[in-house]
């Protein structure tokens, strides 16, 4: 039996509406899954292209609804259009966007941001946090926790013993502390504690070589520091065909990698590829539950 896919179409004013809908009406897609699409109620309009409260407020309800049939069973996964963090933030709601938004409906405390893609998978230590903040947040708690997730989380994805790589905060990996000590005071100790733990993962690697060593097939993943030093390297790889998967959750769900397009909505040329290809992964691990 198809599981059923729960599309929600993300903020109603972007190209969510747009790119669920060719998604569900996807043949590759309907061959592996039902899809239901989850969107504002029928009649409601919003200013195409614009941010506001009313469409945060929309893209909120939608996924809330989405994320109570998957906690029912009525759907085996869900597979989110993008949202607006500003439209979240004009609505009243305190959520940077969906990874921290689902984390509390689910009350899951430990979980993470993986860009999956055939080239490479990377998983983010911190995700919509200003740079400023990011040496601080990088603790080796924090690192242990994302370490030990993303082992745990990755055979879902057929990879039986997966192998990570940690890559460094600073430039060079800190140069042996010449150019910053958050290698040597956290990053280390944190992979030598794992590594004590049975964890397959080495480094921290200087970020400007980690990701081609981790795309040509040495590692399985790659935890990154910050949002844009993992982000940049799988984007450039495989813009459009990259899913975003929140680890952790007692529930399937998966994402595009991309925004909302403010700029193109309405206008029928959006590129669905990365809502399709998140939906095709939500099915396949929906299978494999």
């Amino acid at each position: 039996m198809k599981p059923r896919v729960a599309i929600t179409v993300g903020d109603p004013a972007g190209i969510g509406p747009e790119i669920a809908r060719k998604a569900a009406d996807d043949p590759r897609v309907r061959e592996v899954c039902e899809p239901v699409l989850y969107g504002p109620p029928a009649g409601a309009t919003f200013d195409i292209g614009e941010v506001s409260a009313a469409a945060g407020r929309a893209a909120f309800d939608a996924i809330t609804a989405a994320v109570r049939d998957a906690q029912a069973g009525t759907v085996q996964a869900i597979a989110t259009a993008p949202v607006n963090k500003l439209a979240f933030s004009r609505a009243g709601l305190p959520w940077k966007g969906h990874t921290d938004l689902l984390a509390h409906l689910t009350g899951s405390p430990h979980v993470a941001m993986m860009f999956w893609s055939e080239p490479l998978k990377v998983v983010l230590a911190t995700i919509h946090v200003p740079l400023a903040d990011v040496p601080r947040l990088v603790t080796r708690e924090a690192l242990a926790d994302i370490i030990d997730l993303t082992a745990r989380e990755l055979p879902r994805f057929g990879i039986a013993a997966p192998r990570l790589a940690l890559a460094g905060l600073n430039p060079h990996a800190g140069e042996d502390g010449l150019l910053g000590s958050e290698e040597d005071d956290v990053l280390r100790p944190a992979v030598t504690a794992a590594r004590d733990r049975g964890v397959q993962v080495e480094g921290p690697f200087p970020g400007d070589t980690i990701f081609v060593r981790a795309s040509r097939g040495e590692f399985d993943a790659v935890i990154a520091c910050y949002h844009d030093q993992g982000l940049i390297p799988v984007k450039l790889l495989a813009f459009g065909q990259a899913v975003n998967v929140t680890l952790g959750l007692p529930i399937v769900r998966t994402s595009v990698d991309h925004g909302t397009a403010f700029d193109i909505a309405g206008k029928g040329v959006a590129d669905p590829s990365s809502m399709i290809t998140a939906t095709l992964l939500a099915a396949r691990l929906a299978r494999s539950r």
